[in-house]
């Protein structure tokens, strides 16, 4: 008897797993789309190879810099959101990898300067610390372009984009302030920079989203248009 419920109880769940599926009332959620940013990139061996480190916003611009560099550039990017300087150290060995680049362009800075609490999440600025000190960011990014400068590749720097008003966990003008500390590295290591942040601002309003650091889909391009005009003088073997 034992027996007999048990398989009815079997043919039952299985009954109603079938119902479930058919009725299309299954609580399981779609797997995420994977970001074409992340896609690997087959090389043309004739062509440059160029690296993008960056943050969201340079995934955000990574496939329109890869489809304005067709056939001039193999353009890849880190394998992930490249965060603050922090991370950076921690991941820039296997970034850069065991292949040579002839362009690298890059940046930290809007993790760096964000509020976070003691458990890493982003806060407002009442709440938390900023992830990166200012002192601190100085000299991680000093760190991160000597390892940079060893690929023998040509460097240039991004700009940190800007914060809007509204935007959690980050104080409008900070993004400025850390542009600053980092212009003065590059003066000094005779890196060029991809003023981004200047751009951005003349813009703002049409590019940005309302009180948030990210950028919409054709601020995103607009953006790449401007990573463009900054790498491709060093394709042609400009000197920077």
């Amino acid at each position: 008897m034992q027996q007999i419920t048990i398989f009815g109880l079997l043919v039952v769940t299985a009954m109603t797993t079938v119902t479930t599926a058919q009725d299309g009332k299954s609580t399981d959620k779609p797997e995420p789309k994977p970001n074409p940013a992340f896609a690997q990139v087959i090389d043309d061996p004739t062509l440059p190879r160029v690296l993008l480190i960056g943050d969201s916003i340079s995934i955000g611009y990574t496939v329109p810099v890869q489809e304005m560099l067709k056939g001039k550039a193999n353009v890849h990017r880190v394998p992930t959101n490249a965060g603050p300087t922090t991370k950076g150290l921690m991941h820039i060995d296997e970034w850069l990898g065991d292949k040579p680049w002839d362009v690298i362009h890059f940046n930290w800075g809007l993790h760096d300067l964000k509020y976070i609490d003691d458990e890493g999440g982003l806060v407002d600025v009442e709440q938390g610390h900023q992830q990166v000190s200012i002192e601190q960011y100085e000299q991680n990014l000093c760190k991160l372009i000597a390892r940079l400068k060893q690929t023998d590749a040509k460097l240039i720097w991004r700009s940190t984009t800007p914060v809007p008003e509204g935007a959690t966990g980050r104080v409008v003008g900070d993004a400025a302030k850390y542009n600053a500390v980092a212009a003065a590295i590059m003066q000094e290591q005779g890196i060029p920079t991809d003023d981004q942040y200047t751009f951005a601002m003349s813009c703002l309003d049409e590019i940005q989203r309302p009180a948030n650091v990210h950028f919409t889909p054709e601020g995103s391009r607009r953006l790449a248009e401007q990573v463009v005009k900054a790498v491709t003088p060093l394709l042609k073997g400009d000197s920077p």
